[in-house]
Order: C-alpha cells, then sequence, then structure tokens
C-alpha cells in the first residue's frame, strides 16, 4: 500500500475475531478497507460514548447473560418441538445446537487500547430481540434459549450458505429458484410482519439444510426497528439527530416519489421515536441509502438486500457493484439483463427508496410452474 497515495483516517475494531478496519483517505474516493482474508465486508463498530440508544447495554457483553438470566430471553415454550433429535435413549434425546456467545477483542491502537465490546452488546441485544419477538418460522433458525454466563442457544443447521448452493454445478433449475425466492420471501415478510429489518441479509447469512433444501434465515446483529429513527455510523452521537422524513405508506407493495413524502399534514406530530444506530451490511447487498448514512426506511434497505440476492440467484453467480456507484443508486450497464427468472422483480427492487421500491409482500409469491419467460 502506498503511503503517498492514501492516508489513513482511523482504526477500529469490527464484532468479528481478528478483524479491524481501517479508514483510508483516497484521492479518487473515500474507501473502506477490511484486512481479513474473506469477502464479507464489516461494518465499524459502536463508539463508546453513543448516548442515544433503544437499549442501554452493560459495559461488559458477557452480563447480558449473567445470573439471574432476565425473563425475555428465556427459552420459549417446547423449544425443540420442531427439532429431530440426533440420538434417543431410554430417558432422554439428545439435539445438535449453537451456542454463540459474545466474543470481545482488544487491539492496542497508538498507545490507546480499542475495544469492540459496545458493537458486540449492541448486535447481542438486537438478535436477542428477534429471536424472543418472532413466533416460529421454518424458515428462520428456531431459538433455544439462553444459557447463564455463556450466550443463547439457537438450532444447528445441518446445511450450507445460499452463496455455496448456486455456486454449485449443474446450476439451479427454474423451479428450485422460484421454490428459495418463495422461502426467503416468507422468511422476511414474517420478520417484517413484526416491525423489524434483518439489517444483513446476503447469501452468507442464509443456510439452506441438507435434507430438503429449507431456508433458514440467520445473523440478525444488524436488525433494527421499523418504529425508530436512525442513525447512522458517521454521525456525532452528542449531535440531536436530524427531522426524520416522513415514512412511505406501509400498506402499498411500492414506496412513493419523494415529492409525496415531504407534503404538510394536518395531523399532530407523532410521538419521538427511539434512535438505533443502522449500519452497512456485507457488500454489494447492502442498500445505497444505507451505505450513504441516510436511511430512512429499514425494511426497504431489506427489500433493496432481497433484489440482489436475487439477481445472484437468477445467474447462479455472485454479482458486485463498485461502492461509489452503489451509493449513488446506480447499477452497472446491462446488470439486469438476460435475467431470465426475477427481471422485472430485481427491477423494482433496486430502485430508490423514495421511488417506488417495492416492498416485500407475501402476495408476490410465485407460483413454481407458471411461465415467467
Amino acid at each position: 500500500m502506498s503511503s503517498s497515495a492514501r492516508h489513513i483516517k482511523k482504526i477500529t475494531l469490527t464484532s468479528k475475531k481478528n478483524w479491524w478496519m481501517v479508514e483510508l483517505d483516497d484521492e479518487e474516493d473515500r474507501t473502506t478497507h477490511i484486512l481479513s482474508p474473506t469477502i464479507e465486508e464489516a461494518a465499524p463498530p459502536e463508539p463508546h460514548h453513543l448516548s442515544r440508544q433503544v437499549f442501554t447495554p452493560p459495559n461488559n457483553p458477557l452480563s447480558i447473560f449473567s445470573f439471574p438470566t432476565p425473563t425475555t430471553y428465556s427459552a420459549p415454550p417446547n423449544p425443540t418441538q420442531n427439532l429431530a433429535p440426533c440420538a434417543s435413549g431410554s430417558a432422554s434425546e439428545l439435539f445438535k445446537c449453537i451456542v454463540k456467545k459474545p466474543n470481545v477483542v482488544q487491539l492496542e491502537i497508538n498507545g490507546e487500547m480499542q475495544s469492540n465490546a459496545n458493537d458486540v452488546i449492541t448486535q447481542f441485544l438486537a438478535e436477542l430481540r428477534v429471536y424472543t419477538t418472532l413466533a416460529r418460522h421454518r424458515n428462520i433458525a428456531a431459538f433455544l434459549g439462553c444459557l447463564e454466563n455463556v450466550g443463547m442457544v439457537l438450532e444447528y443447521v445441518e446445511g450450507r450458505t445460499l452463496w455455496d448452493v448456486i455456486k454449485e454445478r449443474p446450476e439451479l433449475t427454474r423451479s428450485k429458484k422460484i421454490d428459495f425466492h418463495n422461502q426467503l420471501l416468507d422468511g422476511l415478510t414474517h420478520l417484517h410482519s413484526y416491525g423489524l429489518s434483518h439489517g444483513d441479509l446476503s447469501l452468507l447469512n442464509v443456510q439452506v439444510t441438507h435434507s430438503s433444501d429449507t431456508i433458514k434465515l440467520l445473523d440478525f446483529g444488524r436488525s433494527v426497528s421499523a418504529e425508530s429513527t436512525y442513525a447512522s455510523p458517521f454521525e456525532d452521537p452528542s449531535q440531536p439527530p436530524e427531522a426524520p422524513v416522513p415514512r412511505p405508506p406501509v400498506n402499498s407493495r411500492f414506496a412513493p416519489k419523494s415529492p409525496h413524502l415531504s407534503q404538510p399534514s394536518s395531523a399532530p406530530p407523532p410521538p419521538p421515536r427511539q434512535v438505533e444506530r443502522i449500519h452497512p451490511g456485507t457488500r454489494p447487498f447492502s442498500a445505497p441509502e444505507v451505505l450513504r448514512g441516510e436511511c430512512q426506511d429499514a425494511l426497504l434497505a431489506d427489500a433493496y438486500s432481497f433484489g440482489m440476492i436475487l439477481v445472484c440467484l437468477d445467474r447462479c453467480d455472485l454479482v458486485d457493484v463498485k461502492p461509489w456507484v452503489q451509493r449513488k443508486d446506480a447499477l452497472p450497464k446491462g446488470f439486469l439483463d438476460g435475467l431470465s427468472v426475477f427481471g422485472n422483480m430485481c427491477e423494482q427492487y433496486l430502485r430508490r427508496w423514495d421511488d417506488f421500491r417495492r416492498r416485500l409482500v407475501k402476495e408476490d409469491m410465485m407460483d413454481v410452474e407458471m411461465n415467467l419467460n
């Protein structure tokens, strides 16, 4: 890396072990680089001096699960009712599961100790909010409760990521692509019906089971509430948030064009919203307004991510969009050409959020046998 061309602005830790992020000032564009051998892009951690949050996190992430465990984090009734045991005996059944525990990383930078503890706390609380709010759904990994002083317990998914599936040869059939579309849409609309977003929807956060090709949505650490006001991770938390743009109506499949958003209303002003930070997810699935730090509707941001997944699913390949292009709500020339299954839907999901971007609604389920050509 040439120091003459780029200047290191800031180094921050992510919530992933052995990951850190370097922000560079470049002559062409200010770009964030991840120093980690992986294709997933991480988001900057939550600053320690954050003063406006939905949650008031403890200082130590492990204290989330300390005794006594909060009742809201306890196991749901009969948590294993839809799970198959891996072994059975005369007195008990054994189940495979995932134990997800906080992992705090500390790094000394310029003589100061930096930690990702606050971001770890925020992500665990966001994920717990999803798992303890939603009713069971076949396309969302089951929550089995929490272990005191350890972490949360989740269903073990015998499978692989959707990225692994679409890269297999031979390519997916048309009917299988539509089946995956329907399962993803079913799981996401179930999540959205509770007023919660996913926040980091990508091929890497979707698991497909080996036995039945069942979609399982995972990793809700970047989820936010649809009822919150969103602060950018680059915003100074000591300053009051800007007045939010009125939200588009949720009873329509499309977000209206922006001129309709600012029309005055004679109705009394709504009560103040709670503020949550909304972070960019995995590129190129993160919505442009999230990349710009201007997101006003997290559910529409999920719709953009869903559209990007459909492009990958239709092509059976990974696609890419340069971040400085994506931030402008632009797509490369020919990006949507040749999509034989989801072309029309992708065009509507990948519009500007305030220019009739399509919402995720269950009525958009597709008939596997229908002819879309």
